[in-house]
């Protein structure tokens, strides 16, 4: 695995502006904190996953990353440029980064052939002739495991996981470095899932690409990524390789989050019987402190009075909490 990076955010941040009750004339400022000041690496060639609730951001630092929305604040630094400026050529840019979205129904045009779908972005962003287009269309078909004759079929008379195929071959068509992953099996039949995770691990080889994973799925981040960055109410509270965090995570909310994964044998039990107690907190009006102070069952009066910083433990881990040394 090269140890070059492709992607780094630095202290990222996404609010959104609401307004307080049905007032249009008020003028009290409130945000959504979807990003509060995340931090993450991706190196090339590998894949980090970004697991949580729902409501925890993930799918908005994705889009975040992927310029879909503006940051609020911090940085992003993508192939040695900072984009997170603006000022930046966005034919350039999804060139080399492009997504495959959760829900390949809504993500595929029904009045667009396969064909013209996975044409589109060339014709956008690439100096190439028709045939070279076409060639490229075939060529992104193969790599998904499509007859060429997909190409002139409608989504209608797809699978779902067609589809997605499809959304992956059309994702790979400009030959990007770094494909974000929102969510890419929650939408497909479970007998499917594990074939599309399979197709993007060989596809990742085979084309040397970098992924951003984002699931809610414990088992797909263990089995499809190098580190894990578990995001809670909008910060990263543990990081490090994902061995070592499913196996001994250090983070109160990464034990729960885990403990509350299934085991797919009736003999076994978990060994983490942890449970989430209370509620996923406001990202309007988020606890002073540790965000997940009010249901951690290591908090103390000091966690709701200082949110503790991204810490490095040991080598390549890093841990948000005051008690760490508790959970060890």
């Amino acid at each position: 695995m090269s140890s070059e990076t492709i992607l780094s955010t630095e202290n990222v941040t996404k609010y959104f502006p609401v307004r307080k009750g049905l007032n249009p004339f008020s003028k009290e400022k409130r945000f959504i904190r979807a990003v509060d000041g995340v931090s993450i690496t991706i190196r090339k060639g590998m894949t980090v996953a970004v697991v949580g609730e729902s409501g925890c951001g993930k799918t908005t630092l994705a889009r975040t990353v992927a310029l879909m929305t503006p940051p609020t604040g911090g940085k992003i630094v993508f192939s040695g440029r900072d984009i997170s400026s603006g000022r930046i050529d966005r034919t350039e840019l999804y060139k080399e980064m492009q997504m495959v979205f959760q829900d390949p129904e809504s993500s595929l045009d029904p009045r667009m052939k396969v064909g013209q779908s996975i044409a589109e972005p060339l014709r956008g962003l690439m100096s190439w002739k028709k045939d070279e287009i076409d060639e490229a269309v075939k060529r992104s078909l193969k790599a998904v495991g499509l007859s060429e004759d997909y190409a002139q079929r409608l989504p209608r008379q797809l699978s779902g996981g067609q589809k997605q195929r499809v959304a992956i071959a059309r994702a790979i068509s400009t030959q990007p470095s770094l494909v974000i992953l929102d969510e890419p099996t929650s939408a497909l039949d479970a007998s499917v899932q594990a074939q599309i995770l399979k197709l993007l691990l060989d596809l990742q080889k085979e084309f040397k690409l970098s992924y951003m994973l984002i699931t809610h799925n414990i088992a797909v981040a263990q089995y499809m990524s190098d580190y894990i960055a578990v995001m809670y109410a909008g910060n990263v509270v543990e990081y490090g390789p994902t061995k070592t965090v499913i196996t001994k995570p250090r983070h109160p909310y990464t034990i729960a989050l885990i403990s509350s994964a299934p085991i797919p044998d009736p003999t076994k039990k978990n060994l983490l019987q942890v449970e989430i107690k209370g509620e996923v907190p406001s990202a309007i009006t988020p606890p002073p402190g540790c965000r997940f102070n009010p249901r951690c069952p290591y908090a103390e009066s000091f966690c709701s009075e200082q949110n503790p910083a991204l810490e490095e433990i040991s080598p390549q881990r890093f841990v948000a909490c005051h008690f760490v040394q508790k959970t060890a």
